[in-house]
């Protein structure tokens, strides 16, 4: 019987995705002076003031203020008519070291028996969907805002746009599980002041449908017949959006985990990414049971697949792992077969999730904003500067766990050719 489904997306204006982008700046300053670095940040974000709290260890010492404000200038609060801006904001820091407890259970003295930094569990999801194995409404979602922050920063087309946006895509599923509708597609987003309020949503309404949208629809060869007159638009429903960012809602790390991961497909174990160090198997397991999940799929093994993980804190060896095609296995093994195959070809011990995903390098501000998966692996250089002056040049390989590089051993595996 065909059904909705719906996802969302987050600009990286919206408050929470602040948050999260300053947390992960610090993870990567701190990793990029001190690879060893053990870190958990929270940031709150709200009218004029940004929060740090958290614990760390590390032998890096940073400038986190500076930190912050270049974040925040990146993103584009850099008006005072925000009423959250990156030069004049108060940063308040209250990190202090991490708890001893906690490190005696993630150091050991072979790195190989590296335990998990928390209890848990985690899971990794993908589907035949996309290109990039992702679910088609949340990857809508996603390039709806990533079109529109190009547009903002353009500032030719569209020039009232502010940085905080949200966007939402329902799409229509049939009995085979394809999509084959958009129901509909919310757009709101923040904007300077206009004269009058009917003039300022027929001008929104306007560009969003004629402008916005088709520079999504050029990124949808396969899904071009989905975009139709049907389509039902909600754009800036409550119908006014100056008033946005911190100053009209308060942000907090770690409260968007639905989109930094599959948009309500598959699962989620309800720890957050951002702000921690690959010693917290919250964000390393979830990062390699997607690179199982997706070369899965890629290897043709099954059209969509969820995989669980979980973890004791303190211990290496996951306490289980589960896989679970949703009976579209195109291989003659039972989901506990394709399990235990997994088990044989992927160590998920922490310390070799580490080392296969290269996750000890200053790779995370990139997944702060429009999703930690489904991304493009590429190599970088990237610099950072020390309060003392010291300029570090890393070259980095971004999503790591989105490489297919496991297709050949999985196709060996299962006597696919």
């Amino acid at each position: 019987m065909p059904y909705l489904f719906t996802s969302e997306s987050v600009s990286e204006g919206h408050p929470d995705k602040v948050a999260d982008q300053i947390s992960d700046a610090l993870i990567d300053h701190f990793l990029a002076f001190d690879p060893e670095s053990k870190v958990a940040c929270e940031t709150l974000v709200t009218t004029g003031q940004v929060v740090l709290a958290g614990e760390v260890k590390s032998k890096a010492y940073l400038d986190v203020q500076e930190i912050a404000r270049n974040v925040i200038r990146k993103i584009g609060y850099t008006r005072s008519e925000y009423m959250f801006e990156a030069n004049s904001c108060g940063i308040l820091s209250a990190i202090h070291e991490q708890s001893a407890d906690i490190n005696q259970g993630v150091d050991k003295k072979k790195k190989e028996e590296q335990g998990a930094g928390d209890q848990g569990m985690m899971f990794g999801y993908a589907t035949n969907e996309t290109e990039d194995y992702m679910p088609l409404a949340l990857d809508l979602s996603h390039t709806i805002l990533k079109e529109l922050a190009a547009l903002r920063r353009e500032n030719k087309q569209i020039k009232y746009l502010r940085p905080d946006a949200k966007s939402q895509v329902t799409l229509e599923y049939d009995d085979h599980n394809k999509p084959v509708r958009i129901d509909a597609i919310v757009v709101s987003t923040q904007h300077d002041d206009f004269d009058t309020e009917e003039k300022m949503q027929a001008r929104i309404r306007k560009d969003i449908i004629n402008i916005l949208i088709p520079r999504v629809k050029l990124k949808y060869k396969k899904y071009g017949n989905l975009f139709n007159k049907n389509i039902h638009y909600h754009i800036n429903p409550t119908g006014k959006f100056v008033i946005g960012g911190p100053h009209g809602d308060t942000g907090v790390t770690g409260r968007k985990i639905i989109v930094d991961t599959y948009g309500g497909k598959g699962a989620h174990g309800g720890g957050a990414f951002s702000g921690k160090d690959p010693s917290k198997v919250d964000r390393s397991a979830a990062y390699a049971t997607r690179h199982i999940a997706k070369n899965l799929v890629a290897a043709g093994i099954c059209d969509e697949v969820l995989v669980q993980v979980s973890y004791a804190i303190g211990v290496a060896k996951p306490t289980s792992i589960n896989v679970n095609t949703y009976n579209t296995a195109k291989v003659n093994f039972t989901d506990a077969q394709i399990a235990a195959k997994v088990q044989e070809l992927f160590d998920m011990r922490p310390y070799f999730i580490e080392q296969r995903l290269a996750l000890r390098n200053p790779i995370y501000s990139e997944t702060a904003a429009y999703g930690h998966m489904g991304r493009k692996p590429e190599i970088i250089t990237k610099e950072f500067r020390s309060p003392e002056g010291k300029v570090v040049r890393k070259k980095v390989e971004l999503f790591t766990w989105e490489k297919l590089d496991y297709v050949p051993k999985l196709k060996k595996a299962f006597g696919i050719k």
